[in-house]
Protein backbone atom coordinates (compact mmCIF):
# COMPACT_ATOMS: atom_id res chain seq x y z
CA UNK A 1 0.00 0.00 0.00
CA UNK A 2 1.34 3.40 -0.95
CA UNK A 3 1.55 6.34 1.45
CA UNK A 4 -1.36 8.76 1.59
CA UNK A 5 -2.56 11.74 3.60
CA UNK A 6 -5.79 11.79 5.56
CA UNK A 7 -8.40 14.22 6.84
CA UNK A 8 -11.85 14.14 8.42
CA UNK A 9 -14.47 16.16 6.58
CA UNK A 10 -16.66 18.50 8.60
CA UNK A 11 -19.48 18.99 6.08
CA UNK A 12 -20.58 17.24 2.87
CA UNK A 13 -19.86 20.35 0.81
CA UNK A 14 -16.37 20.62 2.31
CA UNK A 15 -15.67 16.97 1.50
CA UNK A 16 -16.84 17.46 -2.10
CA UNK A 17 -14.78 20.63 -2.55
CA UNK A 18 -11.63 18.94 -1.25
CA UNK A 19 -12.10 15.93 -3.55
CA UNK A 20 -12.59 18.23 -6.55
CA UNK A 21 -9.44 20.17 -5.69
CA UNK A 22 -7.37 17.00 -5.27
CA UNK A 23 -8.03 14.63 -8.22
CA UNK A 24 -6.17 11.79 -6.48
CA UNK A 25 -8.40 11.97 -3.39
CA UNK A 26 -10.98 9.34 -2.41
CA UNK A 27 -13.84 9.34 0.09
CA UNK A 28 -13.71 6.62 2.73
CA UNK A 29 -16.43 5.41 5.09
CA UNK A 30 -16.64 1.66 5.77
CA UNK A 31 -13.72 0.98 3.43
CA UNK A 32 -14.81 -2.61 2.81
CA UNK A 33 -13.94 -2.35 -0.89
CA UNK A 34 -11.55 0.59 -1.08
CA UNK A 35 -9.00 -0.75 1.40
CA UNK A 36 -8.78 -4.07 -0.45
CA UNK A 37 -8.16 -2.21 -3.69
CA UNK A 38 -5.51 -0.05 -2.06
CA UNK A 39 -3.66 -3.11 -0.77
CA UNK A 40 -3.54 -4.46 -4.31
CA UNK A 41 -2.62 -1.00 -5.66
CA UNK A 42 -5.58 -1.06 -7.99
CA UNK A 43 -6.54 2.14 -6.19
CA UNK A 44 -3.72 4.39 -5.00
CA UNK A 45 -5.29 7.61 -3.66
CA UNK A 46 -2.87 10.27 -2.50
CA UNK A 47 -5.42 11.58 -0.01
CA UNK A 48 -8.31 10.00 1.91
CA UNK A 49 -11.31 12.07 3.01
CA UNK A 50 -13.04 10.40 5.96
CA UNK A 51 -16.78 11.12 5.80
CA UNK A 52 -17.81 9.02 8.81
CA UNK A 53 -18.42 12.03 11.06
CA UNK A 54 -20.92 13.63 8.68
CA UNK A 55 -24.54 13.44 9.83
CA UNK A 56 -25.61 11.08 7.06
CA UNK A 57 -26.57 7.99 9.03
CA UNK A 58 -30.32 8.38 9.50
CA UNK A 59 -33.34 6.64 7.98
CA UNK A 60 -36.16 9.17 7.84
CA UNK A 61 -39.63 9.44 6.26
CA UNK A 62 -40.04 11.82 3.34
CA UNK A 63 -42.99 14.22 2.92
CA UNK A 64 -44.12 12.12 -0.06
CA UNK A 65 -44.46 8.99 2.08
CA UNK A 66 -41.18 7.32 1.14
CA UNK A 67 -37.87 6.92 2.97
CA UNK A 68 -34.66 8.92 2.88
CA UNK A 69 -31.68 6.68 3.64
CA UNK A 70 -28.49 8.48 4.61
CA UNK A 71 -25.33 7.63 2.69
CA UNK A 72 -23.65 6.39 5.89
CA UNK A 73 -26.44 4.07 7.03
CA UNK A 74 -24.79 0.68 7.55
CA UNK A 75 -26.16 -2.26 5.61
CA UNK A 76 -27.01 -4.14 8.80
CA UNK A 77 -29.09 -1.24 10.13
CA UNK A 78 -30.88 -0.73 6.84
CA UNK A 79 -31.79 -4.40 6.46
CA UNK A 80 -33.11 -4.51 10.04
CA UNK A 81 -35.13 -1.28 9.93
CA UNK A 82 -38.81 -2.12 10.67
CA UNK A 83 -40.12 0.15 7.89
CA UNK A 84 -37.73 -1.35 5.34
CA UNK A 85 -38.63 -4.90 6.37
CA UNK A 86 -42.37 -4.29 6.15
CA UNK A 87 -42.69 -1.94 3.16
CA UNK A 88 -39.48 -2.47 1.16
CA UNK A 89 -38.83 -6.14 1.81
CA UNK A 90 -36.99 -6.63 -1.50
CA UNK A 91 -34.34 -4.22 -0.22
CA UNK A 92 -33.95 -5.98 3.12
CA UNK A 93 -33.68 -9.38 1.42
CA UNK A 94 -31.10 -8.13 -1.06
CA UNK A 95 -28.94 -6.66 1.71
CA UNK A 96 -29.06 -9.84 3.78
CA UNK A 97 -27.93 -11.90 0.81
CA UNK A 98 -25.20 -9.45 -0.12
CA UNK A 99 -22.38 -10.05 2.33
CA UNK A 100 -21.30 -11.58 5.61
CA UNK A 101 -22.59 -10.08 8.85
CA UNK A 102 -19.21 -8.55 9.61
CA UNK A 103 -19.12 -6.74 6.27
CA UNK A 104 -22.72 -5.55 6.59
CA UNK A 105 -21.83 -4.01 9.95
CA UNK A 106 -19.27 -1.75 8.24
CA UNK A 107 -20.52 -1.30 4.69
CA UNK A 108 -22.51 1.85 3.94
CA UNK A 109 -25.38 2.65 1.61
CA UNK A 110 -23.27 4.88 -0.65
CA UNK A 111 -20.30 2.53 -0.60
CA UNK A 112 -22.50 -0.39 -1.60
CA UNK A 113 -23.70 1.49 -4.67
CA UNK A 114 -20.14 2.45 -5.63
CA UNK A 115 -18.32 -0.86 -5.12
CA UNK A 116 -16.14 -1.96 -8.03
CA UNK A 117 -16.56 -5.04 -10.18
CA UNK A 118 -15.35 -8.44 -9.03
CA UNK A 119 -14.18 -9.47 -12.52
CA UNK A 120 -11.04 -11.55 -11.83
CA UNK A 121 -9.03 -9.62 -14.44
CA UNK A 122 -9.80 -6.33 -12.73
CA UNK A 123 -8.14 -7.73 -9.60
CA UNK A 124 -5.19 -9.29 -11.43
CA UNK A 125 -2.78 -6.42 -12.04
CA UNK A 126 -0.68 -8.62 -14.34
CA UNK A 127 -3.53 -8.77 -16.85
CA UNK A 128 -4.89 -6.04 -19.15
CA UNK A 129 -8.14 -4.44 -17.97
CA UNK A 130 -9.75 -1.36 -19.49
CA UNK A 131 -11.63 -0.67 -16.30
CA UNK A 132 -8.43 -0.61 -14.27
CA UNK A 133 -6.15 0.87 -16.94
CA UNK A 134 -8.04 2.51 -19.83
CA UNK A 135 -6.85 1.44 -23.25
CA UNK A 136 -4.99 -1.66 -22.07
CA UNK A 137 -7.56 -4.18 -23.32
CA UNK A 138 -10.09 -6.61 -21.84
CA UNK A 139 -8.66 -9.98 -20.83
CA UNK A 140 -12.10 -11.43 -20.11
CA UNK A 141 -13.13 -11.26 -23.78
CA UNK A 142 -10.82 -14.12 -24.65
CA UNK A 143 -10.35 -15.54 -21.18
CA UNK A 144 -12.35 -16.82 -18.24
CA UNK A 145 -15.78 -15.21 -18.56
CA UNK A 146 -18.16 -17.39 -16.56
CA UNK A 147 -19.13 -14.60 -14.15
CA UNK A 148 -19.22 -11.79 -16.70
CA UNK A 149 -21.94 -9.76 -18.39
CA UNK A 150 -24.42 -11.03 -20.96
CA UNK A 151 -26.24 -7.68 -21.37
CA UNK A 152 -25.07 -4.14 -22.06
CA UNK A 153 -21.44 -5.14 -22.55
CA UNK A 154 -19.05 -3.77 -25.17
CA UNK A 155 -15.85 -4.70 -26.96
CA UNK A 156 -14.00 -2.80 -24.22
CA UNK A 157 -15.48 -4.51 -21.14
CA UNK A 158 -17.80 -7.36 -20.11
CA UNK A 159 -17.58 -6.87 -16.32
CA UNK A 160 -20.67 -6.91 -14.11
CA UNK A 161 -21.66 -4.71 -11.19
CA UNK A 162 -21.57 -6.68 -7.93
CA UNK A 163 -24.10 -4.86 -5.72
CA UNK A 164 -27.21 -6.71 -4.55
CA UNK A 165 -28.62 -3.59 -2.91
CA UNK A 166 -28.46 -1.66 -6.19
CA UNK A 167 -30.68 -4.25 -7.89
CA UNK A 168 -33.36 -3.82 -5.23
CA UNK A 169 -33.01 -0.02 -5.41
CA UNK A 170 -33.59 -0.19 -9.16
CA UNK A 171 -36.76 -2.21 -8.65
CA UNK A 172 -37.92 0.41 -6.13
CA UNK A 173 -37.21 3.39 -8.45
CA UNK A 174 -34.80 4.92 -5.94
CA UNK A 175 -33.12 8.30 -6.37
CA UNK A 176 -29.51 9.05 -5.43
CA UNK A 177 -28.97 12.45 -3.78
CA UNK A 178 -25.58 14.16 -4.06
CA UNK A 179 -23.74 17.34 -3.20
CA UNK A 180 -21.34 18.94 -5.66
CA UNK A 181 -18.09 20.80 -4.93
CA UNK A 182 -19.88 24.17 -5.20
CA UNK A 183 -22.39 23.08 -2.57
CA UNK A 184 -25.22 22.52 -5.05
CA UNK A 185 -27.27 19.36 -4.70
CA UNK A 186 -28.81 17.17 -7.35
CA UNK A 187 -31.10 14.12 -7.45
CA UNK A 188 -30.14 11.31 -9.84
CA UNK A 189 -32.69 8.57 -10.63
CA UNK A 190 -30.94 5.27 -10.13
CA UNK A 191 -32.04 4.31 -13.65
CA UNK A 192 -29.62 7.03 -14.86
CA UNK A 193 -26.92 6.64 -12.19
CA UNK A 194 -24.83 3.84 -13.72
CA UNK A 195 -23.11 3.98 -17.11
CA UNK A 196 -22.76 1.07 -19.50
CA UNK A 197 -19.11 0.43 -20.45
CA UNK A 198 -19.09 1.58 -24.07
CA UNK A 199 -15.58 2.85 -24.86
CA UNK A 200 -15.02 4.19 -21.33
CA UNK A 201 -15.58 1.31 -18.87
CA UNK A 202 -13.51 3.10 -16.20
CA UNK A 203 -16.33 5.66 -15.91
CA UNK A 204 -18.92 3.64 -14.01
CA UNK A 205 -21.40 6.31 -12.86
CA UNK A 206 -22.53 9.79 -13.88
CA UNK A 207 -20.94 11.34 -10.78
CA UNK A 208 -18.60 14.28 -11.44
CA UNK A 209 -15.17 14.63 -9.85
CA UNK A 210 -15.69 15.38 -6.16
CA UNK A 211 -19.45 14.76 -6.17
CA UNK A 212 -20.50 13.07 -2.92
CA UNK A 213 -23.53 10.85 -2.35
CA UNK A 214 -25.47 12.10 0.68
CA UNK A 215 -28.58 9.90 0.62
CA UNK A 216 -30.79 7.53 -1.34
CA UNK A 217 -34.55 8.06 -1.35
CA UNK A 218 -37.20 5.49 -2.18
CA UNK A 219 -40.78 6.47 -3.10
CA UNK A 220 -43.81 5.55 -1.04
CA UNK A 221 -44.42 1.79 -0.81
CA UNK A 222 -46.05 0.09 -3.79
CA UNK A 223 -47.24 -2.98 -1.88
CA UNK A 224 -47.28 -6.39 -3.51
CA UNK A 225 -45.12 -9.41 -2.74
CA UNK A 226 -41.39 -8.75 -2.66
CA UNK A 227 -38.73 -11.36 -3.41
CA UNK A 228 -34.99 -11.41 -4.01
CA UNK A 229 -33.47 -14.57 -5.45
CA UNK A 230 -29.68 -14.80 -5.66
CA UNK A 231 -27.94 -17.68 -7.43
CA UNK A 232 -24.27 -18.13 -6.52
CA UNK A 233 -21.60 -20.79 -6.56
CA UNK A 234 -21.84 -21.42 -2.81
CA UNK A 235 -24.49 -20.74 -0.21
CA UNK A 236 -22.16 -18.73 2.01
CA UNK A 237 -20.97 -15.22 1.19
CA UNK A 238 -20.42 -14.99 -2.57
CA UNK A 239 -21.26 -12.63 -5.41
CA UNK A 240 -24.21 -13.37 -7.67
CA UNK A 241 -23.98 -15.34 -10.86
CA UNK A 242 -27.42 -13.85 -11.42
CA UNK A 243 -30.01 -12.32 -9.11
CA UNK A 244 -33.68 -11.46 -9.59
CA UNK A 245 -35.61 -8.81 -7.64
CA UNK A 246 -39.38 -8.91 -8.08
CA UNK A 247 -42.35 -6.97 -6.78
CA UNK A 248 -45.61 -8.65 -7.79
CA UNK A 249 -49.09 -7.20 -7.35
CA UNK A 250 -52.26 -9.28 -6.78
CA UNK A 251 -53.29 -8.83 -10.44
CA UNK A 252 -49.98 -10.29 -11.63
CA UNK A 253 -48.42 -7.00 -12.69
CA UNK A 254 -45.20 -5.82 -11.11
CA UNK A 255 -41.51 -5.04 -11.47
CA UNK A 256 -38.38 -7.06 -12.26
CA UNK A 257 -34.70 -6.11 -11.95
CA UNK A 258 -31.73 -8.37 -12.62
CA UNK A 259 -28.26 -8.46 -11.12
CA UNK A 260 -25.10 -10.28 -12.20
CA UNK A 261 -25.87 -9.81 -15.90
CA UNK A 262 -24.60 -6.31 -16.73
CA UNK A 263 -22.48 -3.39 -15.58
CA UNK A 264 -25.56 -2.01 -13.83
CA UNK A 265 -28.83 -3.34 -12.41
CA UNK A 266 -30.84 -4.46 -15.43
CA UNK A 267 -34.47 -3.45 -15.71
CA UNK A 268 -36.62 -2.93 -18.81
CA UNK A 269 -39.97 -1.48 -17.84
CA UNK A 270 -41.58 -2.56 -21.13
CA UNK A 271 -40.88 -6.18 -20.24
CA UNK A 272 -42.91 -5.84 -17.06
CA UNK A 273 -46.12 -5.49 -19.09
CA UNK A 274 -45.66 -9.20 -19.84
CA UNK A 275 -45.65 -10.28 -16.19
CA UNK A 276 -49.26 -11.53 -16.15
CA UNK A 277 -48.29 -13.87 -19.02
CA UNK A 278 -45.48 -15.44 -17.03
CA UNK A 279 -41.71 -15.68 -16.74
CA UNK A 280 -41.06 -16.87 -20.30
CA UNK A 281 -42.64 -13.76 -21.82
CA UNK A 282 -40.84 -11.41 -19.44
CA UNK A 283 -37.48 -13.11 -19.93
CA UNK A 284 -37.79 -12.92 -23.69
CA UNK A 285 -37.81 -9.12 -23.53
CA UNK A 286 -35.30 -8.77 -20.70
CA UNK A 287 -32.76 -10.94 -22.51
CA UNK A 288 -33.54 -9.91 -26.10
CA UNK A 289 -30.19 -8.16 -26.63
CA UNK A 290 -28.03 -10.69 -24.78
CA UNK A 291 -24.52 -11.44 -26.06
CA UNK A 292 -22.89 -14.42 -24.41
CA UNK A 293 -19.63 -16.31 -24.41
CA UNK A 294 -19.42 -20.08 -24.39
CA UNK A 295 -18.74 -19.89 -20.65
CA UNK A 296 -21.58 -17.62 -19.50
CA UNK A 297 -24.40 -18.64 -21.85
CA UNK A 298 -25.90 -20.62 -18.97
CA UNK A 299 -26.90 -17.33 -17.33
CA UNK A 300 -29.80 -16.96 -19.78
CA UNK A 301 -31.44 -20.20 -18.63
CA UNK A 302 -30.61 -19.32 -15.05
CA UNK A 303 -32.45 -16.00 -15.33
CA UNK A 304 -35.53 -17.67 -16.85
CA UNK A 305 -35.72 -20.38 -14.20
CA UNK A 306 -35.03 -18.05 -11.29
CA UNK A 307 -37.63 -15.55 -12.49
CA UNK A 308 -40.13 -18.38 -12.87
CA UNK A 309 -39.44 -19.49 -9.28
CA UNK A 310 -39.87 -15.95 -8.01
CA UNK A 311 -43.18 -15.44 -9.79
CA UNK A 312 -44.41 -18.82 -8.61
CA UNK A 313 -43.62 -17.82 -5.03
CA UNK A 314 -45.54 -14.58 -5.47
CA UNK A 315 -48.59 -16.48 -6.72
CA UNK A 316 -48.43 -18.86 -3.77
Amino acid sequence: MKSFTYERARTPAEAAATAARMPDAKFIAGGTNLLDLMKLQIEAPAHLIDVNKLALDKIEPTPEGGLRIGALVRNTDLAADPKVRSDYAVLSRALLSGASGQLRNKATTAGNLLQRTRCPYFYDTNQPCNKRKPGSGCSALGGFSRSNAVLGASDACIATHPSDMAVAMRALDATVETVRPDGATRPIPIAEFYRLPGDTPHRETVLDQGELITAVTVPKPVGGKHAYYKVRDRASYAFALISVATIVQPDGSGRVALGGVAAKPWRIEAAEAEMPRGAEAVSAQLLADAKTTSQNEFKLSLVKRTLAASLAEAKG
